[in-house]
């Protein structure tokens, strides 16, 4: 992520410092007539000219020539991010038109698709060494960015926020069609980046040693290229010193976006102050995180959730109500608290991005409305 690293400044109204963050979206690029995704990156950022955006957003290719990345800049004003957020969408919109196509944020194509590769001998040698899973692959998340003082505060904060992250999944599920047909899931993202080996929630470390330990470990397996392709639900960044939380679909409506952000920088300074009184992480199994993943991916926040503490079902809105107990210090202390309580409410109403496309194709029965009408939501402004 571009120049995103710990910057904490000291707030004009609260005595304690505040975490910088910020996010990374994945955007589909699709027809606005068929609905029908187009394989135009390059043309896209072409466009850019080798520009970047006056305001820092950062435009880069990603796995598919039929997506795109906006990534923020740095930030530790909620408010100022969401403005990026939704100029980032902006900007990637304007310059998709110039190529024919329009932004979408959707976590997954509406119609029947075949993607196409990238270009570059990294991707290349993805796909020679996992064939159809590479080819096939064609999802889209929002990745959070929180920066931590340390890689030790790092890994602690990994160990203490690891089983409240399906519920940053369900809140974001966004991607209920799959090759033209609803899959019965929220969040079929999920269930598709399943296919890697690499991908999922991870045990406890208990210190960054042994982080470091467990990743060797995985990279000496010679199955993942690089320690890019470790999809861990949470890591730290390999650039950056931050936590990089990966767990949501792109987010439907801008809002939702800063819902997650404001959401995973509270996770992570509630597991650092944890750390600092010495109280241990939850062991929760790493099976049971699965488990979570999956009902999340299911149902997001239509029907139960595992309790992160517990392990057992109860209904998402009960599960909701722990999570925001359990950062609410945080979420006052940022001054993100009220909108938070209101971004989240405000989802709670209207729903995910799942249950709109749902409700889009029960209203103009085609998946190309579905697609027009997420054009619509992506590019809302609050």
């Amino acid at each position: 992520m571009s120049r995103l690293g710990l910057v904490r400044p000291r707030s004009l109204f609260y005595a304690e410092p505040v975490r910088t963050f910020g996010v990374e979206e994945e955007l589909l690029l699709v027809d606005a007539d068929s609905g029908s995704i187009k394989a135009c990156v390059d043309e896209v950022l072409g466009g850019l000219a080798g520009q970047r955006d006056p305001a820092g957003i950062r435009l880069v290719s990603e796995l598919q020539r039929e997506q795109l990345e906006v990534i923020t800049p740095v930030h530790s004003d909620l408010g100022e991010l969401a403005e990026d957020i939704v100029a980032g969408r902006a900007l990637a919109d304007a310059l998709a038109v110039g190529a024919g196509a329009r932004a979408a944020a959707l976590a997954t194509p509406v119609l029947p698709f075949v993607p196409h590769l990238s270009a570059v001998p990294r991707v290349g040698a993805m796909e020679e060494r996992f064939g159809l899973t590479a080819r096939e692959q064609l999802t889209c998340a929002c990745h959070v960015h929180v920066g931590v003082e340390s890689g030790d505060e790092g890994v602690a904060v990994l160990d203490r926020i690891r089983s409240w992250l399906p519920v940053l999944s369900a809140l974001s599920a966004n991607s209920p069609f799959w090759q033209g047909r609803d899959t019965g899931y929220a969040s079929y993202r999920i269930q598709s980046l399943g296919r890697w080996p690499m991908a999922g929630p991870a045990g406890i470390y208990g210190s960054l040693g042994a982080y470091r330990r467990r990743l060797q470990a995985l990279l000496d397996t010679e199955v993942p290229l690089d320690e890019a392709m470790l999809y861990l639900d949470a890591r730290l960044s390999r650039s950056y010193p931050t936590v990089e939380i990966r767990v949501a679909d792109v987010c439907l409506y801008p809002d939702d976006a800063v819902l997650i952000a404001a959401l995973s920088r509270a996770l992570v300074e509630t597991a650092a102050r944890q750390w600092r009184a010495a109280v241990p992480p939850a062991d929760v199994p790493t099976a049971v995180l699965r488990l979570a993943n999956w009902r999340a991916s299911r149902s997001g926040i239509g029907g139960d959730l595992l309790h992160p503490l517990s392990g057992v079902p109860r209904p998402a809105g009960e599960v909701l109500d722990a999570l925001m107990a359990h950062l609410a210090p945080a979420l006052a202390d940022n001054g993100d608290g009220p909108q938070v309580e209101a971004l989240l409410k405000q989802v709670m109403h209207r729903g995910t991005g799942a249950e709109f496309q749902r409700r889009t194709l029960e209203q103009t029965g085609t998946l190309a409305g579905v697609v027009k009408g997420a054009l619509a939501a992506t590019h809302r402004q609050a």
